[in-house]
C-alpha cells in the first residue's frame, strides 16, 4: 500500500511550529498525488493550508492512533518519527506521571524535578527476578536486566548514565547502585553494599556543585565497577574518575557555586574540631563567594557535612584523614584570600605577614617565606644556567589559582584512591557490572576545553552505541532469519577522526602547547590551515579568528579558543610543588608522592590497580625512564588514553543504556518544554535509535498475538490448525506489498506505519460492524416505535370518537335542562319582586316603631347607669377590704409552699448528690450493677413512703380548705352583718327615702353578696385544682427522676460496655502488634541463628581440612551446640545435674535441698520396686517347686471336687505367703522411720498400710467371686468327662471311694466339703448383711427424706410471712444451697463410681491372670488320651489383652536411634498417607510421658532438647519441601496441645476423658518447653509461608493479570521491542487453573497431615493476601494491564479463588477480606470515569486503596480498543482533591512480603494414647509400650 493513500480525509498528521516544534492537525480532504496543498484544521479549530515543499513533495508526518499513544517502548508507535516520540513522551510525563519510557534499548528517563514515592525496597522486590519487558519502564528494570544477564550469559554489564547537567543522570546512577545492593546482597558480613552506596555522598560533596541548570551537578564523569563473586553477591567495587572540572575551584559564574565540601566546612566552622581550621562565613573566602548564591534551598550544609563524615567513617577513613582533607581544604580557601602588591610591571610581591598566606603556611606546615617567595617567583633553567625570575601580578594570581587547581585535583585523587582501597574485593571478583555516570552532549553560548572534552567523550559513546544497536537489529534478524539489508546509519567517524587523529585538534594543540612561544591564535591559525574547506566537519565563523566550529553528531557547536593551551598545559611551577612536598603535615606530601605514576591528573586508577573486567584490558603503563615526561603529558592526551580505556572496558562489556532529559530549564514539576527536550533527544541518540528501527522492521509480534488481535479481519475458512499459516494467508491478502512484512521464526515484522494501516483496517471492520449492530438495533428500535405509536393512535381514536358521542349526549341533556331552567327563571324573578316589594313595606313599618322603643330605651337606660355607678363605688369599697384580707392569705400560703418547697428541694439535692458519688465511686465496676439495682429499690420503697406522705398532705390540704371555707362563711356573715349594720344607718340618715327604694338597694346587695359566694367558691375551687396540679407535678417530677435514673444506669451500663468492647478491640489490636513484632523478632533469630549455623559449618570445613597424614576424628561439638542453643529455656533447677555431669573437676554448687529429697525418694522407690520383684519371682520359683514335687508325690486325681480342692489350696497358700510379705514390708518400713510422725495420718507409713489394708479387702472379696467361677467351670468339666465312660455312675463312684479309703482320702475330701460349705455359709451371712445394710441405707434416706420435707414445709411457711423482696431473696438463699448440696452429694457419688470403677478394673486383672493359670493347668493335668479321645466343650472364659498407660519406654543410648527414625530420616508422605495424622508428635509425648512417670528430669530435658533440634535440622535440610514444612508443622502443633492438654492444667482438661486425665504428666511442669514449642511452630509457620510464596509467586502474575480465563474479551494491544510474551496461554504458562490445583494440592497436604483447622485458615488467608498483594503489585507497574478488559478478567479470577473458599468452607477464615484491595482496583478499572458523581463513587468504592494507588491505576489506565476513553487529568485531579483527608499510607505498593501473627489455639485430641500402635514400618522396635 503507498504511503500517499492513508492521507485521506479525517487523518490527522503533524506539522512544524516553531513554539511547540510540532502540531497536530487534521486532513478536511483527500489527499491526491501531484497536490501542493493540503487543507487542514488545527486542534483548536482553526483552519490552514499547509503547502507543500516543491522539490522534494515531502508529505508531513502521520500521527499514530490514541490507541498506541503512552506505550511504554517507543519502537512500539506505528509511525517512527520525531513528533511521535515527542508527544507520546509528553503524555506519559504530563498526563501519566511517567518518568520512564523504553526507547528499543534505551531507558529515556525524565527528571520529575520532584520526590517520587518508586525508589522504596518493595519496588525493588517487584522487579527483583522479572523480565525487562513484563513491568512498567524503570531504572531497576535496567538494572534487574545487567544483573540477570551477567549470570545467565555470564558476561560483565554496563550501565551508561548521559544527559546533560540537571537531567538526573547522578540520581538514576545512584538508584541503578542500590538496586544492585539490595538485591544481590554482600558475600560476607563487611556490608559491601553499605560501603558501596556510602561512597555517593563523599563523591557528590567533592565532585558535585551548584550551577545555573542544576543544584547538584556532577562536575566529573565516573565509572563504578561492582563487583560479584560466583555466587553473584557484592564482594567489592572499584570506581575511575573523567575530567574534574579543576576551573571551578577557583572560578564560578554568576548564581553558581564552588564545589560543596567548601561550603559545608564553612556552615560546620563552629565545631570545636573545626577551630583550628580558622574559617567563617562562605562570603568571606574568594573561592566561595564569586558566584553570589552560598546557599541552596532545601540544602543544610552543616547536615551535608555530618552524612560526608559518617560516609568517609563507614568507607575506613580514619579521624585524623578526615581531619588532615579538612585542613588542606581550608587551606585552600585560605590561599584564594591571598593578595598581592604589584612592585612594577613585571614583579610583585606579598604584603608582609600576609594574614591568609600565614594562615595557609600554618595549615600546610611548610615555612612562610619560602612560599611567600615562590608565589612572586619562578625559576627558569637553561642548558647553563639556572635563573629566578619574578613574575607580575596578574601571572602570581594565575600561579596561585593553578596551585589551588593542582591541591584539590590531587586530593580528590587520593580521596578516591582510598575509596577504592576500602571498596576492594577481599576475594577473587568473578564478574562485574559496571555504572558510567558521565556528562551529556553540552552547547553554551561560550564553549571552551571542557565543553570540548565532554563532547569528544560522547562522540566515543554516540559511536559505541550506534554500532550496538545495529549489532542487536542484525542479530534479531538473523535470530529470526530474515533477509535483511544493510541499514544506512550516521557514522560518527569523521568527526572522531576529525578531533583525535594524526593533525587532528588535539594532536595540533599538543604541538602549540609544546611551542616556546605557543598562543591560542597560533593555534586557531594552524587549525584553519589544516582542517578549513578540507574537512566537512570543521567550520570556520564568520567574524571571529579565535573560534572555530565541529558539526557534531547532535548539533553544530562554537568552540572559543581563548584559553585552550593554558587548559590543557595546566600548568604548575615545580617549586611551589617542593615546597608543599617538604610539608611537616604527612598528608601533604602524600599526595604528590605518587603524581608520577597516575594517569591523569583526574584520573582515579592508580598504578597496582587490578583491572576487575574478565577480557584484557590494556592499561597504560609507564615505561622505566619516562616518569618525568609522563608528569608533563597534557590534559587532552591524558584525558584521550583514559577514554580508550574507558570504551576498551565497555566493548569488553555489554552495554545498557539510560538517557535522562531534562523536561525544561526552571526545575518546575512535571512540566515540559518541547523545544528543550527535541534538542536533548536529538544530542543523545534517542532519535537515530528510531531511525535506525524506522529503518528496518520495528513492529514485531508474535503469530499468537498477531492471531489474537487481528482474529476480526479473518473468515471463518481462513483461520487453519497452524496458526503460522492462517496469520500468511491474511496478511497475503491485506497487505498487497510483500517488502512491507517478512515473515520469521516465532514473529512477524512490519514496516513502519504498516501496524497503524492493520490498525486502521480494523478500526473499519469494527466500525463497520458497530453500524451494521447499530442499523439492526435501531431498525428493531423503530418498528417497536412505529408499533406502539399505531397502538397509541388507535387508542386516541376510540378515546375521541367516544368524547365526541359524549359530548352530543351531553349538549341534548343541557338543551333540555336550559329550557327548564328558563321556566323556573322566570317564575323567580317574578316571585321576587313581589317579595321585594312586601319587605319594603315591612321594613317602612319596623323603623317606625323601632325609633319609638329606642327612645324608651335611651330614659330607662340612662336610670340603669346611674344605679349601676352606685354599685361599682360600693363594689369598690368591699372589693378593696377584700383584697387586704386575700392578699395576707396568699402571703400566708406562699411561706407555707416555700417551705414546703425547700423541704422538698432539700431531699431532691441529697438524692442527686447521692446518685452522682455512687456513679463517681462505683463507674466501671460491673460487679457493682446488682448493688445499684437493689438501692434503686430501696429508692422506691422510700418514693413509696414519699407517696403515703403525699397522701397524708393532701387530706391535710382538704381539712385546711375546708377551715378556710368555714373563715371565709365567717367573713361574708360578717360582711353581712357590717353591711346591714350600714344599710340601718343609712336607712336611719335616709328616713325621707323611699321604701322602694331600699327594697332595691337590698336586692341588688343580695344579688352581689351572691356573687361573692359564687366567686368564693370559684376561688376555692381553683386552689383545689392548682394543689392536685401541683401533686401531679410532684408526681411527674418523682417518675422523671426515676426515668432519669434508670437512663443514667443504662448509659453508665452502655458506656461500659462500649469502653470495654473499645479497649478489647485496641488490647487485640496491640496483642496482634505486639505478637507481629514478636514474631518478627522471631524470625530474624532464626535467620540470625541460621546464619550462625552457616558461619560455624564455614568454619568447620575450613579447620576439618585434613593434613597429610593426619585423620580427623568425629566430634560432638554439633550435638553440644544443640543441647547449648536451648539452654535459655532450661531451669536454673533443671540444668544443675547436667552441669554437674559435665563439669565434675569444678568447683560444685550448693544442691537444691528439694530435688535431692525428691532423687532420694525415687531412689527408695525404685529399691522397694526392686525389692517387691525379687520376692515376687522368688515366690513364683517356691510355687513351681512345690507343685511339682507333689505331683510326684501322689497320681493325679480326675475328680472334680479334688481338683478344686487342690487348687483353692494352692490359692490359699500363695495368698498367705503373699500377705505374709506384704507384712514383713510394711513392718520394714515402720522399722526404718522411727519418728514419732510415722502412724499419724498422711504419713508415708500410714499411706503404705492403708493401701495394703484396701488392696486386702478387695482382694479378698475377688476371691469369693473366683471361688463360685472355678467351682461352676469345674462342674462343667466333669459334665463334659463322664459321659464318655461305659460303665455306670455307682460303678464310678464306687471305684473312686474305693480308691480314697485305699489312700485314706476320705476325710480330707470331707473337710473339703465342710469347708466349702462353710464358704457357702459364709457368702449367704454378707449377702444377707449387704441386704440389711441396703434396708438400712434405704430407711435412712426415708428419714432423711421426711427430714428435708419437714424443713421444707417450714421454709415455706416462714417465706410466706416474709414481704415480697424477702421471700424471693430466702428462696434463693434455699435454692442455692440445696443446688450446693446435691452438687456436693453427686461429687461424693462420682467419687465412689471412680473407686468402683478402679476396684472393678483390677477385679478384671485379676480374673485374666486366674483364668490364664487355670487353663493351663488344666491343660497339664488331661493326659494325651483324654485330649484325643474326649471332645471338650469349650469354656467362654473372657479375655483382656494387656492394659496399655499410654506409655512408650526406651533406653538412654537409644534417643539419638528414636530421633533419627523418627524425625531425622522420616518421610512425611509414606505417614501421612498410610499412619494416623500426627503419630511422631504422639510417639514422643508417650516417650516423655514415660521419662515423667520415672522422674528422671535429665531424660526428659535430653529428649526435648534433641527432638526440637532434630526437627530443626530436618527443616533445614528439607526446608524447600511443603509436604516436609507442612508435615512437621503439624507435629509441632500436636505435640504442643498434647504437652497443654496432659500438663494438668484445669484450663487445658475440660474436654478430656477421665483416663486421659489419668494421663497427665505428674513431675515436671514443661511450660517454659511449651513456649519453646511455640517458637518453634511460629518459625515452622513463616517457613512454611516462604515455601508457599516461592511455589505461587512463578503463577500468580501469569495466572491472575496475563492468562485470558474469559477468551476473547481482551484484545493484545501491539508492543515494541521490548515486548513481553503472549498473553494467550502456551505451554509452559500458568494459568488460573494452575493456581487453583496448586492451592487444592496445598490444602490436601495439610489435611492429610492433620494441621488444625484453624491453623489451616490462617495459611489460606496468607496464601490469598499473597495473592492478592502480588497481583495488586504488578497490576501497578504494568500500564498494558490496567484496562477495562483486564478488570473483568481480574473479577472473573477472584470469583473464581472465591468459589474455590466456598468449596472448602474456608469463607470464614478471612481469605476474602485480603483480596478486597484487588477487587476495588478492578472495579475502579470498569468503572465509569468522567463526572463529579464518578469521582464520589470511586472514593466511597475504593476504601481498601491507598490515595497513591487509586491515582496510580487512574494515570496507568489505558484503553485497549479505540471505542474506549482515556481518563481526563482534571478527573485525577478531583480525585486527588476528594481523597486528600484520607490519611493513608504513602507507599505504592503492598507489602507482598508481610506475614499475619500466627496464633495456635488449643485444639485438645480425642484419640487414647493406650489405642495407638506403633508401626513396623518406622523401625522403632527398640522401644516398647508400657
Amino acid at each position: 500500500m503507498a504511503a500517499s493513500e492513508l492521507y485521506t480525509k479525517y487523518a490527522r498528521v503533524w506539522i512544524p511550529d516553531p513554539e511547540e516544534v510540532w502540531k497536530s492537525a487534521e486532513l478536511l480532504k483527500d489527499y491526491k498525488p501531484g497536490d501542493k496543498v493540503l487543507l487542514l484544521r488545527l486542534e483548536e479549530g482553526k483552519d490552514l493550508e499547509y503547502s507543500l515543499d516543491p522539490k522534494t513533495k515531502e508529505l508531513p508526518p502521520l500521527r499514530n492512533p490514541d490507541i498506541l499513544v503512552g506505550e511504554n517502548d517507543l519502537t512500539a508507535l506505528s509511525y517512527l518519527h520525531e513528533p511521535a516520540v515527542l508527544h507520546n513522551l509528553k503524555v506519559r510525563f504530563i498526563d501519566s506521571k511517567l518518568i520512564y519510557t523504553y526507547c528499543g534499548i534505551v531507558l529515556v528517563a525524565i527528571n520529575p524535578y520532584e520526590q517520587l514515592p518508586i525508589y522504596g525496597e518493595d519496588i525493588i522486590n517487584a522487579y527483583s527476578g522479572q523480565n525487562m519487558g513484563d513491568m512498567d519502564p524503570h531504572i531497576f528494570a535496567v538494572a534487574e536486566e545487567a544483573y540477570k544477564q551477567m549470570a545467565r550469559d555470564e558476561r560483565n554489564q554496563s550501565i551508561i548514565v548521559s544527559g546533560e547537567s540537571g537531567a538526573g543522570k547522578t540520581v538514576s546512577a545512584k538508584y541503578a547502585m542500590r538496586y544492585f545492593a539490595t538485591v544481590s546482597g554482600s558475600a560476607s558480613e563487611a556490608n559491601v553494599e553499605e560501603k558501596v552506596l556510602a561512597s555517593n555522598p563523599i563523591m557528590e560533596s567533592i565532585g558535585n556543585a551548584k550551577t545555573t541548570r542544576n543544584d547538584n551537578s556532577s562536575r566529573f564523569g565516573k565509572y563504578i565497577e561492582i563487583g560479584f563473586d560466583k555466587r553473584y553477591r557484592i564482594i567489592g567495587a572499584n570506581m575511575r574518575t573523567y575530567l574534574l572540572e579543576k576551573s571551578r575551584v577557583v572560578f564560578q559564574a554568576e548564581e553558581e557555586r564552588n564545589y560543596h565540601i567548601f561550603y559545608q566546612l564553612c556552615a560546620s566552622a563552629a565545631l570545636p574540631e573545626f577551630k583550628t581550621l580558622r574559617l567563617g562565613n562562605a562570603n568571606y573566602f574568594h573561592y566561595t563567594k564569586q558566584g553570589g548564591s552560598p546557599v541552596i534551598d532545601g540544602v543544610d550544609d552543616a547536615k551535608e557535612m555530618v552524612n560526608t563524615r559518617q560516609a568517609c567513617t563507614l568507607l575506613g577513613i580514619s579521624d585524623s584523614y578526615q581531619m588532615g582533607i579538612f585542613r588542606i581544604l581550608a587551606g585552600i580557601l585560605h590561599l584564594g584570600n591571598v593578595e598581592f602588591a604589584s612592585r612594577d610591571s613585571d614583579s610583585c610581591t606579598v604584603p608582609p605577614k600576609h594574614e591568609p598566606l600565614t594562615i595557609f603556611c600554618d595549615l600546610m606546615g611548610v615555612e612562610y617565606e619560602e612560599m611567600a617567595h615562590w608565589l612572586c617567583h619562578r625559576k627558569l633553567a637553561t642548558a647553563t644556567e639556572t635563573y629566578i625570575k619574578p613574575i607580575s601580578k596578574l601571572h602570581a594570581i594565575n600561579a596561585r589559582d593553578a596551585l589551588a587547581k593542582h591541591i584539590y585535583a590531587n586530593l580528590f585523587n587520593w580521596i578516591v584512591d582510598h575509596v577504592n582501597k576500602a571498596l576492594h574485593a577481599a576475594v577473587k571478583q568473578h564478574s562485574f557490572i559496571g555504572v558510567l555516570d558521565i556528562y551529556g552532549f553540552e552547547t553554551f553560548e561560550i564553549n571552551s576545553f571542557e565543553q570540548f572534552c565532554i563532547n569528544y567523550a560522547n562522540e566515543k559513546l554516540q559511536q559505541q552505541f550506534n554500532m550496538h544497536v545495529f549489532k542487536l537489529e542484525q542479530e534479531e534478524y538473523m535470530k529470526e532469519q530474515i533477509p535483511w539489508t544493510l541499514i544506512d546509519f550516521y557514522d560518527n567517524q569523521p568527526c572522531i577522526n576529525l578531533i583525535e587523529a594524526k593533525m587532528g585538534v588535539l594532536d595540533l594543540l599538543d604541538e602549540e602547547c609544546k611551542m616556546p612561544k605557543g598562543s591560542d591564535d597560533s593555534w586557531a591559525q594552524k587549525l584553519y590551515n589544516t582542517h578549513l574547506n578540507k574537512c566537512a566537519l570543521f567550520e570556520k565563523p564568520r567574524m571571529s579568528n579565535k573560534a572555530f566550529i565541529i558539526k557534531h553528531f547532535a548539533d553544530k557547536v562554537e568552540y572559543q579558543c581563548e584559553g585552550f593551551l593554558e587548559k590543557n598545559k595546566d600548568t604548575v611551577y615545580e617549586e611551589q610543588i617542593r615546597v608543599l612536598k617538604s610539608s611537616k603535615f604527612k598528608l601533604l606530601p602524600e599526595l604528590f608522592q605518587d603524581e608520577e605514576k597516575v594517569l591523569s591528573p583526574t584520573s582515579a586508577a592508580p598504578s597496582g590497580r587490578v583491572p576487575l573486567t574478565r577480557m584484557p584490558v590494556k592499561p597504560a603503563k609507564a615505561r622505566p625512564g619516562q616518569a618525568s615526561k609522563e608528569h608533563k603529558k597534557t590534559v587532552g592526551h591524558q584525558f584521550r588514553n583514559s577514554l580508550h580505556l574507558l570504551m576498551e572496558t565497555l566493548n569488553a562489556t555489554t552495554p545498557h543504556y539510560v538517557r535522562c532529559i531534562k523536561p525544561n530549564d526552571f526545575k518546575f514539576p512535571f512540566t515540559f518544554d518541547e523545544k528543550r527536550a527535541v534538542q536533548q533527544l536529538r544530542a543523545c541518540g534517542v532519535l537515530e535509535t528510531i531511525r535506525i528501527s524506522a529503518a528496518g522492521f520495528p513492529s514485531r509480534w508474535t503469530y499468537q498475538e498477531f492471531f489474537s488481535r487481528y482474529r476480526v479481519l479473518m473468515k471463518q475458512r481462513d483461520v487453519l490448525g497452524d496458526r503460522k499459516q492462517t496469520c500468511k494467508n491474511v496478511l497475503e491478502k491485506l497487505i498487497q506489498d510483500k517488502d512491507k512484512y517478512q515473515f520469521g521464526k516465532t514473529k512477524i515484522f512490519f514496516r513502519a506505519g504498516q501496524v497503524a494501516y492493520l490498525e486502521k483496517i480494523r478500526a473499519d471492520k469494527l466500525r463497520a460492524a458497530c453500524i451494521r449492530i447499530q442499523k439492526t438495533i435501531r431498525g428493531w428500535l423503530m418498528r417497536k416505535k412505529y408499533m406502539r405509536m399505531r397502538k397509541a393512535a388507535i387508542t386516541i381514536q376510540r378515546h375521541v370518537r367516544g368524547y365526541q358521542a359524549r359530548c352530543y349526549a351531553k349538549f341534548l341533556r343541557r338543551t333540555r335542562a336550559a329550557i327548564t331552567i328558563q321556566k323556573f327563571q322566570r317564575m323567580y324573578v317574578v316571585r321576587k319582586r313581589y317579595r321585594c316589594m312586601r319587605d319594603a313595606t315591612i321594613a317602612l313599618q319596623a323603623l317606625l316603631r323601632g325609633y319609638m322603643v329606642r327612645n324608651k330605651y335611651q330614659m330607662m337606660l340612662r336610670e340603669h347607669k346611674s344605679v349601676v355607678i352606685q354599685k361599682h363605688v360600693r363594689g369598690w369599697l368591699a372589693r378593696r377590704r377584700y383584697g387586704r384580707t386575700l392578699r395576707a392569705i396568699v402571703y400566708l400560703q406562699c411561706c407555707y409552699r416555700r417551705m414546703m418547697a425547700k423541704r422538698e428541694l432539700k431531699k431532691l439535692k441529697i438524692e442527686a448528690r447521692s446518685v452522682e458519688r455512687y456513679k463517681k465511686l462505683h463507674i466501671g465496676l460491673e460487679n457493682k450493677i446488682m448493688q445499684l439495682q437493689r438501692k434503686i429499690d430501696e429508692q422506691n420503697k422510700e418514693y413509696k413512703s414519699l407517696l403515703e406522705k403525699m397522701t397524708a398532705l393532701e387530706v391535710t390540704y382538704t381539712t385546711e380548705t375546708e377551715k378556710l371555707r368555714g373563715d371565709v362563711e365567717r367573713l361574708r356573715l360578717s360582711e353581712e352583718e357590717a353591711r346591714s349594720a350600714t344599710s340601718r344607718v343609712l336607712s336611719l340618715q335616709e328616713e325621707i327615702a323611699k321604701l322602694r327604694t331600699e327594697l332595691h338597694h337590698t336586692q341588688a346587695e343580695k344579688k352581689s353578696i351572691e356573687e361573692r359566694a359564687d366567686k368564693y367558691k370559684h376561688e376555692t375551687e381553683q386552689l383545689v385544682s392548682e394543689l392536685k396540679e401541683q401533686n401531679s407535678l410532684l408526681k411527674t417530677e418523682k417518675e422523671e427522676l426515676n426515668r432519669r435514673i434508670h437512663d443514667q444506669a443504662k448509659e453508665i451500663t452502655e458506656s461500659m460496655e462500649k469502653k470495654l468492647v473499645e479497649e478489647t478491640k485496641q488490647l487485640e489490636l496491640d496483642l496482634n502488634d505486639e505478637r507481629l513484632r514478636y514474631q518478627n523478632l522471631l524470625n530474624e533469630f532464626s535467620r540470625l541463628e541460621e546464619r550462625y549455623d552457616d558461619l560455624k559449618d564455614e568454619m568447620n570445613l575450613m579447620v576439618s581440612i585434613p593434613k597429610p597424614g593426619h585423620k580427623r576424628t568425629d566430634s560432638t561439638h554439633s550435638s553440644n551446640e544443640s543441647e547449648y542453643t536451648f539452654s535459655s529455656e532450661i531451669t536454673e533447677a533443671e540444668d544443675l545435674p547436667l552441669r554437674m555431669e559435665q563439669e565434675p573437676s569444678e568447683k560444685k554448687a550448693a544442691l537444691d535441698m528439694s530435688l535431692f529429697l525428691k532423687l532420694q525418694k525415687r531412689v527408695s522407690e525404685l529399691e522397694q520396686e526392686k525389692q517387691s520383684l525379687q520376692d515376687e519371682l522368688d515366690r513364683k520359683e517356691e510355687q513351681a517347686l512345690r507343685a511339682k514335687a507333689k505331683e510326684e508325690e501322689r497320681p493325679p486325681i480326675r475328680g472334680a471336687e479334688l481338683e478344686y480342692e487342690s487348687l483353692k489350696r494352692q490359692e490359699l497358700e500363695s495368698e498367705n505367703k503373699k500377705l505374709k510379705n506384704e507384712l514383713n514390708e510394711l513392718q520394714k518400713a515402720l522399722t526404718e522411720t522411727r519418728a514419732p510422725e510415722v502412724t499419724a495420718p498422711g504419713a508415708p507409713a500410714y499411706r503404705v498400710l492403708l493401701d495394703q489394708l484396701t488392696s486386702v479387702s478387695e482382694e479378698l472379696e475377688v476371691r469369693k467371686e473366683e471361688v463360685l467361677i472355678l467351682r461352676s467351670q469345674l462342674v462343667s468339666q466333669k459334665e463334659a468327662i463322664q459321659p464318655k465312660h461305659t460303665m455306670t455312675d455307682a460303678t464310678i463312684l464306687l471305684e473312686d471311694v474305693q480308691k480314697m479309703k485305699d489312700k485314706g482320702e476320705i476325710a480330707q475330701a470331707y473337710i473339703g466339703l465342710k469347708e466349702t460349705n462353710r464358704l457357702l455359709e459364709s457368702q449367704l451371712q454378707s449377702q444377707r448383711k449387704s441386704h440389711e445394710n441396703e434396708l438400712e441405707s434405704l430407711r435412712g434416706e426415708i428419714q432423711s427424706l421426711k427430714e428435708e420435707n419437714n424443713r421444707q414445709q417450714q421454709l415455706l411457711a416462714q417465706n410466706l410471712q416474709l414481704p415480697p423482696e424477702a421471700r424471693i431473696e430466702a428462696s434463693l438463699q434455699h435454692e442455692i444451697t440445696r443446688l450446693t448440696n446435691e452438687n456436693l452429694d453427686l461429687m461424693e457419688q462420682l467419687e465412689k463410681q471412680d473407686k468402683t470403677v478402679r476396684k472393678l478394673k483390677k477385679q478384671l486383672k485379676v480374673f485374666a491372670k486366674k483364668i490364664g493359670e487355670l487353663e493351663v493347668g488344666q491343660m497339664e493335668n488331661i493326659s494325651p488320651g483324654q485330649i484325643i479321645d474326649e471332645p471338650i466343650r469349650p469354656v467362654n472364659i473372657p479375655r483382656k489383652e494387656k492394659d496399655f498407660q499410654g506409655m512408650l519406654e526406651y533406653k538412654k543410648e537409644d534417643e539419638q536411634k528414636l530421633v533419627k527414625n523418627l524425625i531425622l530420616e522420616l518421610k512425611p508422605r509414606g505417614v501421612a498417607v498410610n499412619l494416623i495424622p500426627g503419630l511422631p508428635a504422639y510417639i514422643l509425648f508417650m516417650c516423655v510421658r514415660h521419662a515423667d512417670y520415672l522422674n528422671d528430669d535429665q531424660k526428659v530435658r535430653s529428649l526435648l532438647t534433641s527432638t526440637i533440634n532434630g526437627i530443626k535440622k530436618v527443616l533445614k535440610k528439607r526446608g524447600d519441601d511443603f509436604e516436609t514444612v507442612s508435615f512437621w508443622l503439624s507435629n509441632t502443633c500436636r505435640f504442643l496441645h498434647c504437652l497443654k492438654q496432659y500438663s494438668g492444667e484445669e484450663g487445658f482438661m475440660k474436654h478430656n476423658t477421665p483416663r486421659q486425665n489419668e494421663h497427665c504428666l505428674t513431675n515436671f511442669d514443661l511450660a517454659e518447653y511449651r513456649q519453646v514449642l511455640s517458637d518453634l511452630a511460629i518459625q515452622i509457620y513463616q517457613q512454611l509461608v516462604r515455601v508457599l510464596e516461592n511455589i505461587l509467586q512463578p503463577m500468580i502474575v501469569s495466572g491472575m493479570l496475563e492468562h485470558e480465563t474469559i477468551q476473547g474479551v481482551s484484545g493484545v494491544k501491539p508492543t515494541g521491542l521490548r515486548k513481553r510474551t503472549s498473553s494467550i496461554a502456551d505451554e509452559g504458562t500458568y494459568t488460573l487453573d494452575s493456581i487453583i490445583r496448586q492451592l487444592n494440592s496445598f490444602h490436601s497436604v495439610m489435611c492429610q497431615h492433620g494441621m488444625d483447622p484453624e491453623l489451616i485458615k490462617q495459611v489460606v488467608k496468607q496464601m490469598f493476601y499473597i495473592i492478592g498483594a502480588v497481583t495488586l503489585n504488578n497490576l501497578l507497574l504494568r500500564k498494558d494491564m490496567c484496562s477495562w478488559s483486564k478488570g473483568m478478567q481480574i473479577r472473573y479470577n477472584v470469583s473464581q479463588l472465591e468459589e474455590w473458599l466456598r468449596d472448602k468452607n474456608l469463607m470464614n477464615s478471612g481469605a476474602k477480606e485480603t483480596l478486597e484491595p484487588l477487587i476495588q482496583a478492578a472495579q475502579l478499572l470498569q468503572v465509569k470515569k468522567k463526572t463529579d458523581e464518578d469521582a464520589e463513587a470511586i472514593c466511597s468504592m475504593c476504601n481498601a486503596l491507598t490515595t497513591a494507588q487509586i491515582v496510580k491505576v487512574l494515570n496507568l489506565y489505558t484503553p485497549v480498543n479505540e471505542f474506549e476513553e482515556r481518563v481526563l487529568v482534571s478527573f485525577i485531579r478531583t480525585i486527588q482533591v476528594r481523597l486528600r483527608d484520607r490519611k493513608d499510607s504513602p507507599q505504592l505498593l503492598m507489602d507482598a512480603k508481610h506475614i499475619f501473627p500466627v496464633t495456635f489455639p488449643f485444639n485438645p485430641s480425642s484419640l487414647a494414647l493406650e489405642t495407638i500402635q506403633i508401626p513396623a514400618s518406622l523401625g522403632l522396635g527398640f522401644i516398647s509400650r508400657v
